[in-house]
Protein backbone atom coordinates (compact mmCIF):
# COMPACT_ATOMS: atom_id res chain seq x y z
CA UNK A 1 0.00 0.00 0.00
CA UNK A 2 1.35 3.40 -0.95
CA UNK A 3 1.69 6.33 1.40
CA UNK A 4 -0.70 9.26 1.38
CA UNK A 5 0.44 12.39 -0.43
CA UNK A 6 0.66 15.55 1.66
CA UNK A 7 -2.29 17.85 1.34
CA UNK A 8 -4.80 15.17 0.28
CA UNK A 9 -6.71 15.44 3.56
CA UNK A 10 -5.97 12.05 5.11
CA UNK A 11 -2.21 12.14 5.65
CA UNK A 12 0.14 14.95 6.62
CA UNK A 13 -1.48 18.35 6.23
CA UNK A 14 -0.53 20.39 3.22
CA UNK A 15 0.88 23.90 3.36
CA UNK A 16 -1.26 26.49 5.14
CA UNK A 17 -3.40 28.69 2.94
CA UNK A 18 -2.79 31.64 5.27
CA UNK A 19 0.68 31.18 6.76
CA UNK A 20 4.06 31.53 5.08
CA UNK A 21 5.85 28.36 3.91
CA UNK A 22 9.13 29.64 5.34
CA UNK A 23 9.31 28.63 9.07
CA UNK A 24 11.07 31.81 10.18
CA UNK A 25 8.59 34.00 8.33
CA UNK A 26 5.68 31.99 9.68
CA UNK A 27 6.89 32.45 13.25
CA UNK A 28 7.57 36.15 12.72
CA UNK A 29 4.13 36.85 11.29
CA UNK A 30 2.40 34.97 14.10
CA UNK A 31 4.49 36.84 16.69
CA UNK A 32 3.55 40.24 15.25
CA UNK A 33 -0.11 39.23 15.24
CA UNK A 34 0.03 38.00 18.84
CA UNK A 35 1.84 41.15 19.92
CA UNK A 36 -0.78 43.47 18.45
CA UNK A 37 -3.39 43.16 21.27
CA UNK A 38 -0.80 44.45 23.77
CA UNK A 39 -0.14 47.86 22.23
CA UNK A 40 -3.66 48.16 20.81
CA UNK A 41 -5.23 47.61 24.24
CA UNK A 42 -2.76 49.99 25.85
CA UNK A 43 -3.46 52.83 23.42
CA UNK A 44 -7.10 52.41 22.38
CA UNK A 45 -8.35 50.34 25.32
CA UNK A 46 -6.79 52.25 28.21
CA UNK A 47 -5.15 55.58 27.35
CA UNK A 48 -7.85 56.95 25.02
CA UNK A 49 -11.13 55.80 26.65
CA UNK A 50 -9.95 56.74 30.14
CA UNK A 51 -8.53 60.03 28.82
CA UNK A 52 -5.19 59.46 30.49
CA UNK A 53 -3.68 61.62 27.77
CA UNK A 54 -5.16 64.69 29.47
CA UNK A 55 -2.39 64.42 32.07
CA UNK A 56 0.38 63.54 29.60
CA UNK A 57 3.36 65.75 28.98
CA UNK A 58 6.01 65.28 26.28
CA UNK A 59 7.66 62.62 28.43
CA UNK A 60 4.53 60.50 28.92
CA UNK A 61 3.73 60.58 25.21
CA UNK A 62 7.27 59.47 24.40
CA UNK A 63 7.09 56.69 27.00
CA UNK A 64 3.79 55.50 25.52
CA UNK A 65 5.46 55.13 22.14
CA UNK A 66 8.48 53.35 23.60
CA UNK A 67 6.41 50.94 25.67
CA UNK A 68 4.36 50.11 22.58
CA UNK A 69 7.24 49.63 20.15
CA UNK A 70 10.34 48.44 22.02
CA UNK A 71 8.96 45.04 23.13
CA UNK A 72 8.39 44.15 19.46
CA UNK A 73 12.19 44.01 19.21
CA UNK A 74 13.05 42.65 22.66
CA UNK A 75 10.60 39.74 22.85
CA UNK A 76 11.77 37.86 19.72
CA UNK A 77 15.36 38.39 20.82
CA UNK A 78 14.71 36.88 24.26
CA UNK A 79 12.20 34.21 23.25
CA UNK A 80 13.62 32.83 20.04
CA UNK A 81 11.43 30.77 17.75
CA UNK A 82 12.47 27.22 16.88
CA UNK A 83 13.26 28.06 13.26
CA UNK A 84 15.18 31.18 14.28
CA UNK A 85 17.28 29.39 16.89
CA UNK A 86 19.55 27.92 14.22
CA UNK A 87 19.84 31.19 12.24
CA UNK A 88 22.02 34.26 12.78
CA UNK A 89 20.08 37.36 13.82
CA UNK A 90 20.43 39.04 10.43
CA UNK A 91 18.71 36.13 8.66
CA UNK A 92 15.61 35.98 10.85
CA UNK A 93 12.41 37.16 9.23
CA UNK A 94 11.28 39.37 12.10
CA UNK A 95 14.51 41.35 11.77
CA UNK A 96 14.00 41.83 8.03
CA UNK A 97 10.34 42.75 8.46
CA UNK A 98 11.20 45.21 11.23
CA UNK A 99 13.91 46.86 9.13
CA UNK A 100 11.54 47.22 6.17
CA UNK A 101 8.84 48.79 8.32
CA UNK A 102 11.31 51.03 10.18
CA UNK A 103 12.51 52.56 6.91
CA UNK A 104 9.11 52.80 5.27
CA UNK A 105 7.37 54.25 8.33
CA UNK A 106 10.24 56.66 9.01
CA UNK A 107 9.88 58.14 5.54
CA UNK A 108 6.12 58.18 6.07
CA UNK A 109 6.35 60.17 9.27
CA UNK A 110 9.23 62.46 8.37
CA UNK A 111 8.01 63.38 4.89
CA UNK A 112 4.46 62.23 4.19
CA UNK A 113 2.95 63.63 7.39
CA UNK A 114 3.41 67.05 5.81
CA UNK A 115 1.08 65.99 3.02
CA UNK A 116 -1.48 65.33 5.76
CA UNK A 117 -0.92 68.90 6.94
CA UNK A 118 -1.12 70.56 3.53
CA UNK A 119 -3.44 68.27 1.56
CA UNK A 120 -5.75 66.79 4.21
CA UNK A 121 -5.82 69.60 6.75
CA UNK A 122 -4.53 67.50 9.66
CA UNK A 123 -2.69 68.77 12.72
CA UNK A 124 -1.18 67.42 15.95
CA UNK A 125 -1.96 69.52 19.01
CA UNK A 126 -0.74 67.33 21.87
CA UNK A 127 2.49 68.21 23.69
CA UNK A 128 5.39 66.35 22.14
CA UNK A 129 9.03 66.44 21.23
CA UNK A 130 9.22 66.57 17.46
CA UNK A 131 11.42 65.85 14.47
CA UNK A 132 10.62 67.87 11.35
CA UNK A 133 7.46 69.05 13.12
CA UNK A 134 6.26 65.45 13.60
CA UNK A 135 5.90 64.01 17.14
CA UNK A 136 8.42 61.32 18.08
CA UNK A 137 5.54 59.29 19.49
CA UNK A 138 4.02 58.85 16.05
CA UNK A 139 7.27 57.41 14.68
CA UNK A 140 7.13 54.69 17.36
CA UNK A 141 3.41 53.92 17.17
CA UNK A 142 3.47 53.82 13.38
CA UNK A 143 6.03 51.01 13.52
CA UNK A 144 3.77 48.59 15.40
CA UNK A 145 0.68 49.72 13.49
CA UNK A 146 2.32 49.09 10.15
CA UNK A 147 3.68 45.71 11.24
CA UNK A 148 0.13 44.62 12.04
CA UNK A 149 -1.32 46.03 8.81
CA UNK A 150 1.33 44.41 6.62
CA UNK A 151 1.22 41.01 8.28
CA UNK A 152 -2.57 41.04 7.89
CA UNK A 153 -2.11 41.91 4.22
CA UNK A 154 0.44 39.11 3.79
CA UNK A 155 -1.93 36.49 5.14
CA UNK A 156 -4.96 37.63 3.15
CA UNK A 157 -2.99 37.97 -0.09
CA UNK A 158 -1.52 34.53 0.41
CA UNK A 159 -5.00 33.07 0.96
CA UNK A 160 -6.35 34.90 -2.08
CA UNK A 161 -3.55 33.58 -4.28
CA UNK A 162 -4.35 30.03 -3.27
CA UNK A 163 -8.04 30.62 -4.05
CA UNK A 164 -7.50 32.02 -7.55
CA UNK A 165 -4.50 29.91 -8.58
CA UNK A 166 -6.49 28.08 -11.23
CA UNK A 167 -7.88 31.21 -12.87
CA UNK A 168 -6.35 32.87 -15.95
CA UNK A 169 -3.34 35.04 -15.16
CA UNK A 170 -5.07 38.29 -16.11
CA UNK A 171 -7.98 37.48 -13.81
CA UNK A 172 -5.53 36.76 -11.01
CA UNK A 173 -3.89 40.16 -11.50
CA UNK A 174 -7.24 41.95 -11.48
CA UNK A 175 -8.47 40.07 -8.40
CA UNK A 176 -5.29 40.73 -6.47
CA UNK A 177 -5.20 44.40 -7.45
CA UNK A 178 -8.83 44.82 -6.42
CA UNK A 179 -8.17 43.18 -3.05
CA UNK A 180 -5.11 45.35 -2.38
CA UNK A 181 -7.10 48.49 -3.19
CA UNK A 182 -10.04 47.42 -1.02
CA UNK A 183 -7.90 46.33 1.93
CA UNK A 184 -5.76 49.47 1.74
CA UNK A 185 -8.80 51.75 1.81
CA UNK A 186 -10.45 49.73 4.57
CA UNK A 187 -7.39 49.90 6.83
CA UNK A 188 -6.87 53.61 6.17
CA UNK A 189 -10.53 54.33 6.91
CA UNK A 190 -10.56 52.09 9.98
CA UNK A 191 -7.50 53.80 11.48
CA UNK A 192 -9.04 57.22 10.94
CA UNK A 193 -12.22 56.14 12.71
CA UNK A 194 -10.34 54.30 15.48
CA UNK A 195 -8.45 57.41 16.58
CA UNK A 196 -11.40 59.77 16.21
CA UNK A 197 -11.90 59.81 20.00
CA UNK A 198 -8.42 61.24 20.50
CA UNK A 199 -9.07 65.01 20.36
CA UNK A 200 -5.50 66.16 19.73
CA UNK A 201 -5.17 64.74 16.22
CA UNK A 202 -7.45 67.08 14.34
CA UNK A 203 -8.76 67.60 10.82
CA UNK A 204 -10.30 70.69 9.26
CA UNK A 205 -13.08 68.53 7.78
CA UNK A 206 -13.34 65.10 9.37
CA UNK A 207 -16.04 63.93 6.96
CA UNK A 208 -13.80 64.66 3.96
CA UNK A 209 -10.94 62.93 5.72
CA UNK A 210 -13.01 59.77 6.22
CA UNK A 211 -14.09 59.59 2.59
CA UNK A 212 -11.36 61.15 0.45
CA UNK A 213 -8.48 61.41 2.91
CA UNK A 214 -8.64 57.68 3.54
CA UNK A 215 -8.03 57.12 -0.16
CA UNK A 216 -5.01 59.42 0.02
CA UNK A 217 -3.71 57.48 3.04
CA UNK A 218 -4.45 54.18 1.28
CA UNK A 219 -1.81 55.06 -1.33
CA UNK A 220 0.79 54.07 1.26
CA UNK A 221 -0.55 50.54 1.39
CA UNK A 222 -1.46 50.13 -2.26
CA UNK A 223 2.28 50.33 -2.88
CA UNK A 224 3.62 48.68 0.26
CA UNK A 225 1.38 45.64 0.70
CA UNK A 226 2.45 43.72 -2.42
CA UNK A 227 6.09 44.76 -1.98
CA UNK A 228 6.31 43.76 1.68
CA UNK A 229 4.81 40.34 0.93
CA UNK A 230 7.82 39.46 -1.25
CA UNK A 231 10.27 39.32 1.66
CA UNK A 232 11.27 35.63 2.10
CA UNK A 233 8.00 34.51 0.54
CA UNK A 234 9.88 31.95 -1.56
CA UNK A 235 11.94 29.64 0.70
CA UNK A 236 14.43 29.11 -2.12
CA UNK A 237 15.30 32.81 -2.27
CA UNK A 238 15.83 34.39 1.18
CA UNK A 239 16.54 38.12 1.25
CA UNK A 240 19.52 39.77 2.90
CA UNK A 241 19.26 43.04 4.85
CA UNK A 242 20.66 45.29 2.09
CA UNK A 243 17.97 44.02 -0.29
CA UNK A 244 15.32 44.61 2.37
CA UNK A 245 16.52 48.17 2.89
CA UNK A 246 16.64 48.95 -0.83
CA UNK A 247 13.16 47.52 -1.34
CA UNK A 248 11.67 49.56 1.52
CA UNK A 249 13.27 52.77 0.28
CA UNK A 250 12.11 52.02 -3.26
CA UNK A 251 8.54 51.57 -2.02
CA UNK A 252 8.83 54.82 -0.07
CA UNK A 253 10.05 56.71 -3.14
CA UNK A 254 7.15 55.45 -5.22
CA UNK A 255 4.63 56.53 -2.56
CA UNK A 256 6.30 59.95 -2.37
CA UNK A 257 5.95 60.42 -6.13
CA UNK A 258 2.25 59.49 -6.11
CA UNK A 259 1.46 61.70 -3.12
CA UNK A 260 3.17 64.66 -4.72
CA UNK A 261 1.32 64.11 -7.99
CA UNK A 262 -1.91 64.27 -5.97
CA UNK A 263 -0.68 67.48 -4.32
CA UNK A 264 0.12 69.10 -7.66
CA UNK A 265 -2.79 67.95 -9.81
CA UNK A 266 -5.65 67.44 -7.33
CA UNK A 267 -4.63 69.76 -4.51
CA UNK A 268 -6.03 69.80 -0.96
CA UNK A 269 -9.31 68.15 -0.06
CA UNK A 270 -10.32 71.14 2.08
CA UNK A 271 -10.00 74.94 1.73
CA UNK A 272 -6.67 76.17 3.07
CA UNK A 273 -5.20 79.66 3.47
CA UNK A 274 -3.14 81.02 0.59
CA UNK A 275 -0.02 80.65 2.70
CA UNK A 276 -0.58 76.90 2.82
CA UNK A 277 -1.58 76.30 -0.79
CA UNK A 278 -0.25 72.95 -1.97
CA UNK A 279 0.26 74.28 -5.48
CA UNK A 280 3.02 76.65 -4.46
CA UNK A 281 6.51 75.61 -5.66
CA UNK A 282 8.59 73.21 -3.65
CA UNK A 283 7.75 70.27 -1.44
CA UNK A 284 5.58 70.35 1.68
CA UNK A 285 8.32 69.35 4.09
CA UNK A 286 10.58 72.22 3.05
CA UNK A 287 10.74 75.25 5.40
CA UNK A 288 8.34 77.41 3.40
CA UNK A 289 5.59 74.87 4.07
CA UNK A 290 6.55 73.23 7.33
CA UNK A 291 6.76 76.50 9.26
CA UNK A 292 3.17 77.26 8.38
CA UNK A 293 1.66 74.11 9.96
Amino acid sequence: MGGVEPGTGTGCPGPSLWLAPDPSKRWGELFFLCYTPFWLTLCLGIVVPYKLYERFTELEYLLLGLVSAVPSFLIPMLFVGKADSVMPLKDRYWVKASLWIILFSYVGNYFWTHYFFTVLGASYTFPSWKMNNVPHTTFLLTHVCFLFYHVTSNMTLRRLRHSIADLPEKVQWIAEAAWILALSYFIAYLETVAISNFPYYQFVDRSSMYKVGSLFYAIYFIVSFPMFLRIDEKPSGPWDLPRVAIDALGAAMLVTIILDLWRIFLGPIIPVPDSKLCLQPGLPWFPGHANET
